[in-house]
């Protein structure tokens, strides 16, 4: 496996792909394209990650930029300490929902947001160049630590017109906590406590980067907090991703809610309470549309990626964004996904509703989706000219090619995007049943044999 090179910072396996080479390179650029300033500097919890966080920091120095270290918290709450410092960027030591072998940097600007193309490249482009602007001794930049970072992240929530602590005090409660032993492992209890929600059911919220199961907070990963949620009879489970800005829920039968309805439970939330726009990208869920609908209000949607979505928000001044893998997007507080404030939400909103957390789950429409991919070597195309054929093949229904080509059909929807790193096309397809998602699915098979 390469490292893997984006315009928002460098991924891999530690020690292989990943090698400290690699990482004080990336940074020198990093550090060098921001011409000094300050840099927050935060990582999850991975066993490499303490390793990282000190070359990173050196580096960072090395090239004059002030480093403020806050050490293991959630990415949002990184995002949050560039706001709080008014740093000129922020570097999150993480892979995300990568194995424990993996690590990665991801960067911020100083609006606390992922570098966009343009910028992310003009990283790239110093880091192959190798020119990097290392300053005397007597210009290198300083190294602090912030640790009240987490609280301040958590005082800003609970400042949130919308958050009101004593309703959800008042319901008493019970929620089961699964952070994977990663950067949510003291977040999201700490945000729990201080939301006063007095019973609190932790599995796996020891930060040591040891991974108790697959990170990635998909079904087939979940089944234990499910059946905690059933054993202990809370009201709410709550799931995050090593970096906490992902965020997955189990409602009171033990039942997943979907990560598709973790961004539509948060528009749903603030669309009550904050008339204006939603958006989220191009592969998410119809549910988003329908519920902003429900409000008289329309969602927008962008390419792929947290960044795009973003631009979209600001675009349509968005009162609430999102991505379908459980990213809650709250501009009131920052421009990223933030699974703490994501929880907030969710326990206001039922508290508002005086509902539990499957009767409101149950107020949602049902869909499915569909993950498939084609093996481009298999067809002998070229990714550019299967997506011109299927664009061509249902022009009719106007197709939207500004992430790869997704139709909409009346009841479903299907979308193709290529892959960076393998050759092949993802499709990515929903339908109000299994079966109709597949059957959207199908339709591009059949065109392509």
């Amino acid at each position: 496996m390469a490292l893997m090179i984006s315009v928002s910072g460098i991924r891999g396996i530690f020690g292989t792909d990943l090698t400290p080479q690699n990482l004080s390179k990336f940074t020198a650029a990093y550090g060098t394209w921001l011409n000094g300033g300050t840099v927050v500097v935060g990582r999850d919890s991975r066993v490499t990650g303490k390793i990282c966080e000190d070359i990173v920091s050196a580096t960072l120095a090395s090239v004059g930029c002030d480093v403020v270290k806050v050490g293991i918290v959630p990415t949002p709450t990184v995002a949050m300490g560039v706001l709080k410092h008014k740093a000129a960027g922020g570097i999150i030591i993480s892979a995300s929902h990568n194995p424990a072998e993996w690590n990665a940097l991801k960067l911020l600007n100083e609006k606390s947001e992922f570098l966009d193309a343009d910028q992310g490249n003009q990283v790239i482009e110093i880091a192959e160049s190798g020119e990097f602007d290392y300053r005397p001794y007597d210009r290198i930049g300083k190294i602090t630590e912030d640790h009240d970072l987490l609280d301040d992240h958590i005082d800003k929530i609970l400042e949130l017109p919308y958050i009101k602590k004593e309703e959800i005090a008042a319901k008493n409660f019970s929620v089961a906590v699964d952070a994977v032993n990663g950067a949510g492992s003291e977040a999201i209890p700490r945000l729990l406590e201080r939301l006063g929600v007095n019973t609190v059911h932790k599995i796996h919220c020891t930060p040591n980067g040891l991974f108790p199961h697959n990170p990635e907070p998909l079904p087939e990963h979940l089944t234990e907090i499910c059946g905690l949620v059933k054993e202990k009879n809370v009201d709410l489970g709550v799931v995050t991703d090593p970096d906490g800005d992902r965020l997955a829920l189990v409602d009171d039968t033990g039942k997943l809610f979907g990560e598709e309805y973790t961004q539509a439970t948060a528009f749903d939330f603030i669309l009550s309470n904050k008339p204006g726009a939603c958006a989220t990208n191009l592969s998410s869920s119809r549910v988003s549309d329908d519920v902003a609908r429900e409000h008289g209000e329309k969602c927008y949607r962008s390419a792929v990626g947290e960044i795009n979505v973003v631009k979209v928000m600001q675009e349509h001044d968005a009162v609430i964004g999102g991505e379908g893998n459980g990213g809650v997007i709250c501009p009131d507080l920052h421009y990223g996904r933030d699974a703490l404030v994501g929880v907030a939400m969710v326990l206001q909103l039922l508290a508002e509703k005086g509902m539990s957390s499957s009767e409101y789950r149950s107020t949602l429409p049902d869909y499915y989706m569909s993950k498939n991919k084609i093996q481009l070597n298999d067809l002998g195309k070229d990714a550019d000219d299967v997506l011109e054929m299927v664009k061509e093949h249902f022009s009719s229904l106007e197709p939207n090619t500004i992430d790869g080509v997704k139709i909409d059909f009346a009841e479903g929807w299907v979308h193709l995007r290529k892959s960076n790193t393998e050759p092949i096309i993802r499709i990515y397809s929903e339908g109000r049943t299994p079966e109709a998602a597949q059957a959207f699915a199908n339709k591009i098979f059949d065109l392509l044999k």
